[in-house]
């Protein structure tokens, strides 16, 4: 029987893929990276001892702060909007994982993303639920053992299954909020760690026309309070040495044009030109097709449609089709 090491949280993700992989016939070994309270690490053991599985449960708080939350931070107060997932998958969650799969001799790890792992290569999940767009740096040696046994199902027919097995947590609301800040308050957070930006000026097209309460209360897209000569401005560059926000309007906040660095290439690094998709942030419909070279250190991707306010920090994340080919961050 091959052993898979399962990264488990005690949702209803990871516990319907505890449940696939058994009925495959594998050993599942769970794994709780235990960052939060009690009371979510009670609900994991439960809902291991439930479906008959071993769970190794392992404290990560300090690794969390090194690689994640440190990192995040700083990068909110440069004036960037990183996603803390995109930087937590490869340096902490895929990394602790293949090391309890190295330390028990299991063949393969997995997780409960909506996605597909195929012979070493990503690929997206069902477009209701795809979240493909997150795992774009993951490391190939971290690919190369993934599985993912929720990639053709989508979020309804998983709860489905969940209800059909009778797991307690069939019912467990979806976390749809950044796992080290659980009340939302990511600006009370901040406050805690650091001395918080003074506020600074809103300049709309080179001309001064308000004031900003911090850069770190803003990202950029966002929509301005009011009305400016009764138009709507938006968040278009956050300028943390000026301190300074520049605003723009709706249509202005459009680019065709993109730069990408420390780019995690997914296949062989293109020796000239491809075409290709990419997503700027993570959503279901914003796709366009591409053009993408290696430039030096960067990737200059070249829409074929506008993308709305790419944002520094974010992700720039190409695919062939629905495979991942790679990503970088937004420059």
């Amino acid at each position: 029987m091959s052993k898979v090491v399962l990264g488990f949280s005690g949702g209803v993700d990871s516990a319907v893929s505890a449940a696939l992989l058994k009925k495959q016939g594998r050993e599942v070994l769970g794994l709780y990276l235990d960052n939060a309270g009690p009371e979510a690490r009670l609900d994991a053991v439960k809902t291991a001892e439930q479906l008959g599985i071993s769970l190794e449960i392992r404290d990560v708080h300090a690794m969390l702060e090194e690689r994640v939350c440190r990192p995040f931070a700083e990068a909110y107060l440069r004036g960037e909007t990183p996603n803390p997932c995109i930087i937590c998958n490869p340096g902490l969650k895929f990394r602790m994982l293949l090391e309890y799969a190295e330390e028990t001799g299991s063949e393969h790890i997995a997780t409960g993303h909506y996605a597909r792992a195929e012979n070493g290569a990503l690929y997206k999940g069902r477009p209701a639920n795809d979240q493909s767009y997150m795992l774009c740096r993951i490391k190939r040696e971290q690919l190369d053992r993934l599985v993912l046994p929720l990639g053709e199902y989508e979020k309804t027919a998983v709860r489905a299954l969940a209800e059909e097995l009778r797991l307690p947590v069939a019912k467990k609301p979806d976390s749809m909020e950044i796992c080290f800040i659980p009340d939302k308050n990511y600006i009370r957070w901040l406050g805690e760690r650091t001395k918080l930006p003074e506020a600074g000026a809103f300049v709309f097209h080179g001309e001064v026309i308000g004031t900003h309460e911090g850069i770190h209360r803003y990202t950029v897209g966002q929509r301005r309070a009011g009305l400016f000569n009764g138009r709507k401005l938006y968040i278009s560059r956050i300028d943390a040495e000026k301190n300074e926000i520049e605003l723009a309007l709706w249509e202005e906040l459009f680019r065709t044009e993109v730069l990408a660095g420390d780019f995690n290439w997914l296949c062989d690094e293109p020796p000239e030109a491809i075409r290709a998709t990419v997503r700027v942030r993570h959503t279901k419909w914003e796709n366009p097709p591409c053009t993408a070279v290696v430039c030096g250190d960067l990737v200059k991707i070249s829409c074929d449609e506008p993308v709305r306010a790419p944002a520094r920090g974010q992700s720039a994340v190409l695919y062939g089709g629905d495979r991942v080919l790679g990503g970088g961050f937004i420059k």
